[in-house]
């Protein structure tokens, strides 16, 4: 296996596996940096989950590599260095939330304060809670606390905030932000756009097992964007009249009754901005809610993969 490069934690390179001849991973490649978070993203049935799991050791590839910490998957030296947070599972279920945390946290050289974890992922009221007797949602931010307890240099979180309330989702973000401060690498793969929006240094979209796009949230939701303003009014403008004052290349449509988008081709710049209040003030119209917008993380990934439900 070729050694990844000094500042990259998790390098995948050519990723094959295949089910009954199909491959659900094909040839996949992307890395990691350092100290940063990840967001892995597709829908379901793209390959996110297997291509974790062979991350982690739990399967092999059939053609590819990957290396973690400079190291493959399975390799023993590993085990202190690497968090993982399952979708469910991970605790004895007749051992107290508390207890399984402590436990866990026995194994490493220097863990976290597992009392410190508890209060900051709301758990402390449950600590003496037998983990079978814990509701989904504390479960699940247990499975989070068992994965960081250690301090591991790299982590991964597998739908960290599925089922959470807002005030668990909120925690989990800061926990995952702090983690990042500490320099700690952390994988992420998550259906909650707004989630990769906050904490993502770099997104992977995956879709048939293929990575459709990669880079930055910012340089995702520029690339090909069109500036978007947006303001209501009176129904039944003449969107006419409104074009002829705008920018060669602009749109304008009303949807629904009141509500009204432009569209320019590039990014909305003052002139725009300008030319849309002097019409509306022209023609006795009052900008209501006059806002400026860019594509969000949520086109792009329904650009990418299609709107069609998936099973």
């Amino acid at each position: 296996m070729t050694a990844a490069a000094p500042d990259v934690a998790l390098e995948v390179r050519g990723l094959v596996k295949a089910y009954d001849g199909r491959a659900v991973v094909d040839a996949l490649s992307f890395s990691v940096r350092h100290g940063t978070v990840l967001a892995l993203l597709g829908p379901n049935g793209a390959g996110k989950t297997t291509t974790v799991e062979i991350c982690q050791g739990f399967r092999s590839p059939d053609a590819g590599s990957v290396s973690v910490l400079g190291r493959a998957p399975r390799d023993p030296e590993l085990r202190p260095r690497v968090g993982v947070m399952p979708q469910t599972g991970g605790a004895y279920p007749g051992l107290r939330c508390a207890e399984m945390l402590r436990l866990v946290a026995s194994y490493a050289a220097s863990p976290l304060d597992p009392d410190d974890l508890l209060d900051r992922l709301g758990l402390t009221p449950v600590a003496r809670t037998p983990y079978r007797r814990l509701s989904g949602g504390q479960q699940q931010r247990l499975s989070l606390a068992l994965a960081v307890v250690g301090r591991p240099e790299l982590v991964f979180l597998d739908e960290p905030t599925a089922g959470l309330d807002p005030q668990a989702r909120h925690a989990t973000w800061e926990l995952v932000e702090a983690l990042r401060r500490d320099g700690v690498t952390v994988v992420l793969t998550t259906h909650l756009l707004d989630e990769a929006e906050r904490l993502a240094d770099d997104v992977v979209v995956v879709d048939h097992g293929r990575v459709v796009a990669a880079g930055t949230v910012a340089e995702l939701t520029s690339s090909g964007a069109v500036g978007q303003l947006r303001f209501r009014s009176r129904p039944e403008l003449d969107l006419d009249q409104l074009l002829a004052a705008l920018p060669v290349g602009c749109t304008a449509k009303e949807s629904p009754s009141g509500q009204y988008l432009v569209e320019a081709p590039g990014d909305v710049d003052p002139q725009l901005l300008a030319a849309v209040t002097a019409w509306c003030a022209t023609n006795d119209a009052m900008a209501a809610d006059l806002r400026v917008e860019q594509r969000s993380l949520e086109d792009v990934f329904l650009e990418l993969t299609g709107r069609g439900l998936r099973t």
